[in-house]
C-alpha cells in the first residue's frame, strides 16, 4: 500500500497470540446458535483466518481479509456477523456482494447452513435467471442479502428492496470485482447502505482501485493477511510442460491418459478454447463439464454439481472457477492456456492442494508463453520445474534448450506426472475409472 494511502487510514495486521492459537469455536463469543451450526457442518477447529477475523468482527471493527483459497473466509465473516444479529427483522442487516454468480450461490448455501437453528432468512441475487422467486423472497423479508452488483442496483431501481437498514457489509473478492468492472456499481450500491456500518473487504491483492475504496468505505480497518499472497500452498506440486504449439493437445491427452488423478480441472484462457478443449475430450471418451460465462445460468450449475458429485471427472474452464468456487478433492490442476496476469497462476493452481490436501498442478508452454511464465516465477519468487513426459513423440522446439543468458528456459528433468497415495511420483500409471 502507498505511504499515502497508510497516512490516511489506520491500516494494522492483527496476529494471534501464543495464547489464543489453539482457541476453538466455543471460546469466540459465537452465539449458542451459531455454534450449534458450525457442530452440524462438522467444524471442529477455526482455521487461521477464522482465528483472528472472528474477534475482530464480534469486536465491531473493519476487517480487510487476505489468504489462500480453500482457509474458510466465508465463516471467518458469516460466524461472527450472525452472532450479532439475533433475530429476524423484515429488512436485510447483512449485505454480501459476489462478483459472479457461482460464488454467490456458494456463500448463500454456506451462510443458510451455519444460520440453521436460527430464525434468520437468508435470499441470493444474481443475474441470468427470472425475477419473479426473488421478488418474492424480498418481498417475505430477509436479514441477510447475498448478491451480485448488477443484478441488485436492478432490484434497487425497481424499488423490490431498501438498504437503509443494513449494518453489516462483506465485499468479497474485491480484486476480481475491480476486474469485472464492478467497482462503480459497488460504490452505488454503498451509498444506499448507512455510513455507519460495519465493512469487511475479502480481497487477494489490494491493487490502488481497492485502497481509494478501502479508504472511502471502511473505518480504521484492520487487516488480518494469512500466508503469503505470491506464493503457491506449499502442498501443491506444480511443474511446466514445454510443447510445440502443434503438439498441445496431444500432451494434454496423455497427461489424462497416464496421470491417477481423482478429478481435474483444466483452465483455458478463452471461452472459445474452453468449449475445443471440452469437445476434444468428449470425443476421447472423458466425462467432461464446460464452465466459463456464455453458458446459461442452470447449464453452470449442472457443470458445477456434476462435477462435485463425481458424474464429471474433468472440469473444463475459464477463469471463471480459478477463485473462492468451494469445488473439493481436485486432485490435478491443468493449465492448457498459461494465463496472462501472475496472480491468476496463484488462484488457478489454489483450485488443488486444498485445505492442506495435496495435488498436482501442471502448466503446458509454448514458446508464445515465455514472458508470461518468466511474469508468474518473478511474481513467486521461483523457478518452476520444467519437465518431460517420458515416451512422448516430442516434436523438437526451442523450450528444449537448456537455460541460457536472456533465452528461454530449458526443462530440467524428465516426468510422468504422476500422483500416487501419500506424496507425489512421477513415474508410470493410469488414472482411476469410475
Amino acid at each position: 500500500m502507498s505511504s499515502a494511502a497508510r497516512r490516511n487510514f489506520r491500516f494494522d495486521i492483527y496476529r494471534v497470540s501464543p495464547h489464543n492459537a489453539h482457541m476453538p469455536f466455543t471460546k469466540l463469543g459465537l452465539s449458542p446458535a451459531v455454534l450449534d451450526g458450525v457442530k452440524a457442518m462438522g467444524y471442529v477447529d477455526p482455521t487461521p483466518i477464522q482465528l483472528r477475523a472472528i474477534p475482530l468482527i464480534m469486536a465491531g471493527r473493519d476487517v480487510i481479509g487476505s489468504a489462500q483459497t480453500g482457509t474458510g473466509k466465508t465463516a471467518a465473516f458469516a460466524l461472527p456477523i450472525l452472532s450479532k444479529m439475533d433475530k429476524h427483522e423484515p429488512q436485510p442487516r447483512l449485505l454480501v456482494l459476489e462478483p459472479t454468480r457461482e460464488l454467490a450461490a456458494q456463500v448463500e448455501t454456506a451462510v443458510r447452513d451455519f444460520a440453521r437453528f436460527t430464525n434468520l432468512r437468508v435470499a441470493v441475487i444474481f443475474g441470468g435467471v427470472g425475477y419473479g422467486k426473488q421478488n418474492d423472497a424480498l418481498r417475505n423479508g430477509v436479514d441477510i442479502l447475498v448478491a451480485t452488483p448488477g443484478r441488485l442496483l436492478d432490484h434497487l431501481q425497481q424499488g423490490n428492496c431498501r438498504l437503509d437498514r443494513v449494518q453489516h457489509v462483506v465485499l468479497d473478492e474485491a480484486d476480481r470485482m475491480l476486474d469485472m468492472g464492478f467497482l462503480p456499481d459497488v460504490r452505488r450500491i454503498l451509498e444506499k447502505c448507512p455510513r455507519q456500518r460495519q465493512t469487511s473487504l475479502f480481497s487477494a491483492t489490494i491493487p490502488p482501485a481497492i485502497e481509494t475504496l478501502i479508504q472511502w468505505a471502511m473505518h480504521n480497518p484492520e487487516t488480518v493477511e494469512i500466508g503469503a499472497r505470491r506464493t503457491p500452498a506449499e502442498t501443491v506440486k506444480h511443474v511446466i510442460y514445454p510443447v510445440s504449439d502443434t503438439q498441445k493437445t496431444d500432451l494434454l491427452l496423455a497427461l489424462l491418459d497416464r496421470v491417477h488423478y481423482e478429478s481435474v480441472i483444466i483452465f483455458c484462457r478463452t471461452k472459445h478454447g474452453a468449449d475445443r478443449v471440452a469437445q476434444l475430450l468428449k470425443r476421447s471418451n472423458h466425462a467432461v463439464a464446460v464452465l466459463h460465462s456464455n453458458r446459461t445460468q442452470s447449464e453452470r450449475e449442472q457443470a458445477l454439481r456434476g462435477f462435485r458429485d463425481g458424474r464429471f471427472e474433468v472440469l473444463v474452464a475459464t477463469d471463471i472457477a480459478a477463485r473462492g468456487l468451494d469445488i473439493s478433492n481436485v486432485s490435478h490442476v491443468i493449465n492448457y492456456d498459461v494465463p496472462h496476469h501472475p496472480e491468476d497462476y496463484i488462484h488457478r493452481i489454489g483450485r488443488t492442494g486444498r485445505a492442506e490436501a495435496s495435488g498436482d498442478a501442471f502448466t503446458l508452454m509454448v514458446a508464445e508463453d515465455s514472458n508470461h511464465v518468466f511474469a508468474i516465477e518473478r511474481f513467486i519468487s521461483q523457478k518452476i520445474q520444467r519437465v518431460k513426459l517420458e515416451n512422448f513423440n516430442y516434436t523438437y522446439t526451442a523450450l528444449f534448450e537448456a537455460d541460457k543468458p536472456g533465452q528461454t528456459g530449458g526443462y530440467t528433468g524428465s516426468a510422468r506426472a504422476v500422483r500416487v497415495h501419500g506424496g507425489y511420483h512421477f513415474a508410470p500409471g493410469r488414472r482411476r475409472r469410475r
